[in-house]
């Protein structure tokens, strides 16, 4: 099955528009693409994207720590910390009961019940859609990820929640940081979304579904400020180790498209 530009299967996967995401145009990422294809020759072809994966992961578990020693020293310095009691202070000034209701459904949707459900949903239509393991594998390993992170990093700062009289019920009483809601969302919504726009032609729908995942991510964060659930830092720092792991998770992906399609070094030919 081809679509206008005449792609078959798994090429429409290469591009985003009229970019090609087997191309590298720098050196580090050329040096990659030979690591992967070195890999492939010796372990096999779906080696180029599983041993990122796995490498990947460690880093994850490293960058979770990083970030935890960084994050501490911020909060000693009372930095970006200052921002948390003022927001805070404005969410509670504008809840209502209807609003709390309302807010409260919805941030129960990136919670550990539905998350996982629509997660699992949305793997399985993708990967019946494009008849391919791709998006099980991809979103799976993003999951992971995120959930490793919320893991490792609560013990790692063990930072208080604001206090149960500035919160809406029902309570949590597990550390702040990171925020699991605010990482799991922004990971799955980013990788769904990276997932869509692989096989979207038109640029207002990959403009619009773009948007979708990010107002998503966004909304699922305030929503914790909202709620006093977590500091305003607690869901900025968790969506950006959510950026950073999406970030390792597509390039992982597009060494293995680069291997698998192109070959060579990834240079534009």
């Amino acid at each position: 099955m081809t679509d206008e530009r005449g792609r078959t299967g798994s090429h429409q996967e290469r591009f985003v528009g009229e970019q090609d995401l087997t191309t590298w145009r720098t050196r580090l990422g050329r040096f990659l693409v030979r690591c992967a294809r070195w890999l492939a020759r010796r372990l096999g072809p779906h080696a180029a994207l599983l041993v990122p994966l796995v490498v990947g992961l460690g880093i994850v578990v490293a960058m979770t720590v990083a970030s935890a020693e960084v994050y501490e020293s911020v909060m000693d310095q009372d930095d970006a910390a200052a921002l948390d009691q003022p927001l805070l202070d404005a969410a509670m000034s504008v809840r209502s009961p209807a609003l709390d209701a309302l807010v409260t459904a919805y941030t129960h949707v990136g919670g550990v019940v539905w998350m996982p459900v629509l997660t699992v949903a949305a793997m399985l239509a993708l990967a019946a859609a494009r008849r391919s393991w791709t998006p099980v594998v991809l979103i799976t390993v993003a999951a992971a990820g995120s959930l490793l992170m919320t893991v490792a990093g609560k013990p790692l700062i063990g930072r208080a929640r604001p206090d149960l009289e500035d919160a809406v019920p029902p309570y949590e009483y597990s550390a702040s940081f990171p925020s699991g809601h605010s990482l799991n969302a922004f990971v799955v919504a980013g990788i769904v979304a990276y997932l869509l726009v692989l096989r979207q032609r038109a640029r207002l729908i990959r403009v619009l579904t773009i948007a979708a995942a990010a107002a998503f991510a966004l909304s699922m964060a305030l929503s914790r400020v909202y709620l006093g659930h977590h500091w305003f830092t607690d869901v900025l720092v968790s969506q950006t180790l959510g950026a950073a792991w999406l970030a390792l998770v597509i390039t992982a992906h597009r060494l293995h498209l680069t291997v698998r399609h192109r070959g060579g070094d990834g240079a534009r030919p």
